[in-house]
């Protein structure tokens, strides 16, 4: 939601002559949607669901298992799909609507969500959308070179996103001078660390309490009783954490309250332990030391699925952990913030112009829609200078 929600904020904002609607599919998204924006009176919001009982028992019996909601969620609110000019989205589970459902007549844009490396980001789907709106270059480029989309349905906008961080971040730990390091591990087992080592991550805090860790994974990591990789097909279960790592008073652990998703955690870190999540891009928007886990031994140098392995040292396994850590940030300094500030402005190209109101602008001019109050800052300077 934080991906998109700023985009509808800054569509409302400029009175546009085109009726706006957010759309939610369950009351914690609806309450979300009323978070986001402030508590403002009178946002247009539609919350859809489950209509059809058939619908609500498949859900009920697949969804511990398999996101089966999110298909029929599309089937059941056809004719709300149906009354709409274009839809603004951030994942691609709604080109069902085109593909599945016969509706060619919607316009759909895609918003992304994240700015990582992953091949999934870069899949033929990418090509079926209208037009794309992306953070910065990196992602046009692969668009193009990759998935063969039209480089006139590409529009840059920088990171909505960003404009929702806070310029003081909660710290989940005491203040005390030992590092906090956030371990995020991404939730695809074909790439994830936690399958592997990620036990043995946390047991390794535990034993150092010199410093403190924050145990914040993808969201979906532990949402279900097991989890599968949809780009590469494989399935594992991410378990029970043991009370050791739960009772910890040096490791604050955070399965997926709104905290993760809120850039909480990344703003608030001294250093960054991943594997695939683009959170790690995140996490640079104030660049500091970042280690990566490659249990699984992928061949990474070049391959630009793992680009972001680059802005820090790559480990194995956890015995070289201690060392990591201990070096960080004297490898930081050394070379990898360099990498990191070319491989952040590659990935975001941000302007004084809030990004959300750059995207709102490109989503209008899209739909054929007279935009005069989301001119770009540069033309108010003008206009204003006469």
């Amino acid at each position: 939601m934080a991906h998109s929600l700023p985009i509808a904020l800054a569509m409302l904002d400029a009175n546009l002559d085109a009726e706006i609607i957010i759309a939610t599919s369950n009351a914690r998204l609806t309450a979300e949607v009323t978070r986001l924006s402030g508590g403002r009176a009178g946002l247009p919001v539609v919350e859809l669901g489950l209509t059809r009982r058939s619908s609500q028992l498949a859900n009920q019996m697949l969804e511990r298992l398999l996101p089966a909601g999110k298909l029929l969620f599309y089937r059941d609110n056809l004719d709300f799909f149906r009354s709409v000019d274009v839809l603004v989205v951030a994942e691609k589970t709604s080109l069902i609507l085109k593909t599945k459902f016969g509706l060619d007549n919607l316009r759909i844009v895609h918003t992304r969500h994240g700015a990582g490396d992953r091949a999934v980001g870069f899949d033929p789907a990418s090509a079926l959308f209208d037009h794309v709106l992306v953070s910065g270059p990196k992602i046009r480029e692969r668009l193009v070179s990759d998935t063969g989309v039209s480089p006139e349905a590409i529009s840059v906008v920088g990171y909505p996103k960003f404009d929702l961080a806070s310029a003081a971040p909660a710290r989940p730990l005491p203040n005390d001078g030992r590092p906090l390091v956030l371990y995020n591990p991404h939730v695809s087992p074909h790439l994830s660390s936690w399958f592997t080592v990620g036990r043995q991550v946390l047991d390794w805090f535990v034993d150092h309490p010199e410093y403190q860790l924050i145990f914040a994974p993808h969201v979906m990591l532990f949402e279900r009783p097991f989890t599968i990789s949809v780009d590469k097909l494989r399935i594992d279960r991410p378990g029970r954490l043991a009370a050791r790592h739960l009772n910890a008073p040096n490791i604050h652990i955070d399965l997926g309250s709104r905290a993760s998703t809120t850039m909480t955690y990344t703003q608030a870190a001294d250093i960054y332990l991943g594997d695939a999540s683009s959170q790690v891009y995140e996490f640079l928007l104030r660049s500091r030391p970042c280690i990566f886990l490659n249990p699984q031994g992928h061949d990474w140098q070049n391959d630009k699925n793992f680009g972001h392995w680059k802005m820090g040292r790559v480990i194995n396994g956890v015995d070289q952990l201690g060392s990591a850590l201990e070096t960080a940030s004297t490898d930081h300094a050394a070379g990898y913030c360099h990498v990191q500030r070319e491989q952040f402005e590659n990935s975001f190209d941000l302007t004084e112009e809030p990004s959300a109101r750059r995207a709102a602008r490109a989503v209008a001019a899209f739909a054929g829609l007279t935009a005069p109050l989301l001119q770009p800052i540069a033309e108010f300077v003008r206009v204003a200078n006469g």
